[in-house]
């Protein structure tokens, strides 16, 4: 595995022990004494962090990547594309690019799952250097019957709509999702989002979800079917944790939330009236306060 620099001096391809290429981004002094790593959503990438940046303190080193198969790294190869190999990926980046002091693990939907598999998989590393974990909009079972939000067999047509739609990702030729931006925003909007959106937002997450390789995330929304790391939460009961999550959420609503929290009795739990699942964007200044004080104590 190997970490050269491309175009700026905090943009790398980092190559992982199976020879797949990821776009990484660090900023802040490589000599701080602690490293907040951000992991992003499912279809998302690196910038859904955008809003967040500016708000953080200065003094911490910040690493965040786009994983396989979405944003500027590679596609997913056969077999990879599995919230397992998720948390194997962030453990060799850490390993490369953080190897000393402290962490701060925030992760974003299929980012909390990947944080919560890099506790079952890398028990050892989340327990000798993480110093705090945010769990934004995520989930730690349950992810095959989403009824996004609806009720009755409006909910049941939509859990079988969500499950078609990853087999037809999964079988997809194409490299990327050849749908025009105008005509994919309302449902990223109505999907997304909750009240009051930023139209600027929705084109940003729009833009990521065009992005993202459709086989890769067809892949990933087949491993969170089967994603129950609820015993994995165990090694994180002594750390400092978050558990934000918006009443609007349609993708993973409260109800995944509050079973963190119960498996996490010590944990903050937030909830955001109005706000759907894209916090980074409609309550940036909120994750950014949460985040800070972790990286301040």
């Amino acid at each position: 595995m190997t970490a050269t620099v491309r175009r700026r001096g905090t943009d790398r391809r980092f190559t992982t022990s199976d020879g797949t290429a990821l776009h990484v981004e660090l900023s802040g002094p490589r000599d701080a004494a602690v490293t907040l790593v951000l992991v992003h959503a499912w279809t998302q990438d690196h910038l859904e962090w955008d809003p967040v940046l500016p708000l953080l303190p200065t003094g911490v080193q910040v690493l965040r990547y786009d994983h396989r198969g979405h944003g500027w790294s590679e596609p997913a190869k056969p077999g990879t594309a599995t919230v397992a190999q998720l948390a194997d990926d962030l453990a060799e980046l850490i390993a490369e690019l953080a190897p000393e002091g402290r962490l701060v693990l925030a992760g974003h939907s299929m980012g909390g799952m990947t944080v919560m598999a890099l506790a079952e998989r890398h028990p050892e590393l989340v327990e000798s250097r993480v110093d705090g974990v945010v769990f934004i909009a995520t989930s730690c079972c349950d992810m095959d019957r989403l009824t996004l939000g609806l009720n009755g067999r409006a909910g049941r047509v939509a859990a079988r709509v969500d499950k078609t739609f990853g087999r037809l990702l999964n079988r997809w030729g194409a490299e990327r999702v050849p749908i025009p931006a105008p005509l994919a925003r309302p449902s990223v909007k109505w999907l997304a989002f909750g009240k009051k959106v930023r139209r600027a937002d929705v084109r940003a997450m729009t833009e990521q979800f065009l992005r993202a390789h459709p086989r890769s995330v067809g892949g990933f929304r087949d491993s969170m079917s089967d994603h129950d790391r609820r015993k994995a939460l165990a090694t994180l009961r002594e750390k400092p944790t978050v558990v934000m999550v918006g009443d609007r959420d349609r993708i993973t609503p409260v109800h995944h939330a509050r079973v963190i929290a119960e498996e996490l009795p010590e944990a903050e739990f937030v909830l955001f009236p109005g706000a759907g699942h894209e916090l980074t964007y409609e309550r940036t200044r909120e994750v950014a306060k949460r985040l800070s004080r972790l990286l301040e104590n």
